[in-house]
């Protein structure tokens, strides 16, 4: 077939190096840019047949997210701007490991698998990139594969990744999400937005500027470029935004939330993380001490929000909070049991949390690391639209705040400009400051290690990776050793990359969540083949108590 004999030729100009093996996650593929070119040609490939599988339009994001300047990676996007379904997640890790005199023998079985008819079927990809140099480079090898397979492609260039998912699911509902340009995604934020701080007329000054940490990436750019749209109804002032630092380099919301700082000294800001679909924000008290609003925070906000419009709206809709096992204990708790909100717990990575959203009349998920968005089903966003048109006075006043707040939020995916819009239109509405937001609850002490062995496998996990099943004994030593600490709670998982053990503890104070910590790190160590832990040398007293 001359199509093979395409793919085949032009896959020699994207050779794979020689026993590389790398694993599509919950981010796609991410590693050296300098690793990755048969990668991306590959991922193009896959893209093509995929959106013939589909008959619809598939995304391709050129990006490493957080990670280092000289990293880079991959993520495709399924037809309604979801993340890539788990079972083709199966197939890109095929394609990428596949040696080279291989690959059209992956390629073909995977064509057969899925009865993917290649002979009257059109396909297209759209593809984004961040503003990594070597971003253009890896673009341009996706667009080969896309093209070896006779598939039509729509390169958007620069965008951050929310951009590019909101893209895929304009066109796939025909203009029904609204326009698929970056002027459309523009003109909708920024109109819901002005809308919604309509219902804020006695906003000040103050309270009408942000400063946002760009991480010196992508979203810097282009919330540079959506200014005008907001028509000063929210002026931003940008620190990291391209021009002198490094991407993601002591800025970004993952520096923030690691090292529980702020970049530069810089007081109540926001902070993206490099492709803009993680955001966070923090404050300085008054004696200096840093403050963090995380996920956890994010999604309590947002849900009280929609709770009480619901309440206000008279509309009977079934809401919950989705969170990972990293939430902190005391944001579950004010949900269940002062809000009285339905909390569910999924495993970690955002497309499990999407999943269990989607249960939901409305669905809240955020990952602790500001990643996450609100979900809406299609029956819950028409009795919105009802109630605006067949009601009035205060149920009416709700259901319309309700459904600009339904236009602002990027339901495809996490999406750090909409989140941003959305946090300071609810701070308008409900006239409070980011310090009041914060004291909604405290947070748990709380403290993450982890352990290295020699097989991350010998870990398995249960109900949301709260509880390990193997090796045998480890969870009971947990138990035990929680026990021992007020308001104790102690988990463990398998990295998904490395041969790791994720240990996270909370407690009543930090001295506690500490011992807590390392003493679940020694039973890891001790049940399931450890090579070494994290060992901080200063608590050596608070261990020699219990060991």
């Amino acid at each position: 077939m001359a199509q093979w004999q395409e793919v085949s030729e032009k896959s020699k100009l994207h050779p794979k190096p020689v026993g590389l093996v790398l694993q599509y996650g919950t981010a796609g593929f991410r590693t050296n840019a300098d690793h990755l070119d048969h990668v991306m040609f590959r991922m193009g490939l896959l893209a093509t047949l995929r959106s013939i599988n589909t008959k619809a339009i598939i995304g391709v994001m050129v990006t490493a997210s957080h990670n280092p300047e000289e990293d880079n990676g991959v993520k495709l996007i399924d037809p309604m701007g979801e993340m890539l379904t788990p079972a083709w997640e199966v197939y890109a890790t095929q394609l990428a490991n596949a040696e080279q005199d291989h690959l059209i023998t992956v390629l073909k079985d995977l064509v057969q698998k899925e009865s993917i008819d290649l002979t009257n079927q059109e396909a297209e990809v759209f593809v984004g990139r961040d503003t990594r140099s070597s971003s253009a480079r890896l673009s341009d090898a996706v667009l080969d594969g896309v093209t070896a397979l006779d598939g039509r492609s729509k390169d958007y260039g620069l965008v951050t990744t929310p951009q590019l998912h909101y893209m895929v699911c304009c066109c796939n509902t025909r203009g029904g999400y609204g326009k698929a340009s970056v002027e459309g995604y523009y003109s909708k934020l920024s109109q819901a937005f002005i809308q919604l701080t309509k219902s804020a007329p006695n906003r000040t000054d103050d309270q009408k500027c942000l400063l946002v940490d760009g991480a010196n990436g992508i979203g810097a750019l282009k919330l540079r470029e959506m200014e005008p749209y907001l028509q000063g109804a929210l002026k931003v002032s940008l620190f990291c935004d391209g021009t002198g630092g490094k991407l993601n380099h002591q800025c970004g919301a993952d520096f923030v939330k690691v090292q529980q700082n702020s970049p530069k000294g810089i007081n109540r800001c926001c902070s993206f993380d490099g492709d803009a679909d993680r955001i966070v924000y923090y404050y300085s008290d008054d004696h200096g001490r840093f403050h963090l609003l995380d996920g956890d925070k994010i999604a309590t906000l947002i849900s009280t929000f929609l709770k009480e419009l619901l309440t206000k709206a008279g509309l009977d809709l079934k809401i919950a909070v989705v969170q990972t096992a990293y939430a902190n204990g005391s944001s579950t708790r004010y949900l269940e049991d002062t809000m009285k909100v339905i909390v569910r717990c999924a495993k970690t990575g955002v497309k499990h949390l999407h999943h269990v959203a989607q249960e939901f009349d409305i669905g809240v998920y955020f990952e602790a690391n500001g990643h996450g968005t609100v979900l809406f089903s299609k029956a819950a966003e028409e009795k919105i639209q009802q109630l605006c048109d067949d009601s009035e006075g205060e149920r009416q006043g709700a259901a319309t705040l309700l459904k600009n707040s339904v236009d602002l939020i990027n339901q495809t995916v996490g999406d750090a400009i909409s989140d941003m819009l959305l946090i300071e239109a609810i701070l308008a509405i409900k006239g409070m400051t980011v310090q009041q937001w914060d004291a909604i609850y405290t947070d748990l002490p709380n403290r993450q290690l982890k352990v290295k062995v020699s097989d991350r496998r010998v870990i398995d996990t249960k109900d949301a990776e709260r509880k390990t099943v193997s090796p045998a004994g480890l969870q009971e030593a947990i138990d035990r050793l929680v026990e021992r600490h007020q308001d104790g709670r102690s988990f463990v998982r398998p990295s998904g990359t490395e041969d790791v053990v994720r240990v996270y503890s909370e407690a009543a104070t930090q001295e506690s969540a500490d011992a807590l910590g390392h003493e679940v790190s020694l039973a890891v160590y001790r049940l399931a083949g450890g090579i070494m832990f994290f060992f901080c040398s200063k608590l050596h007293n608070i261990l020699s108590a219990f060991f």
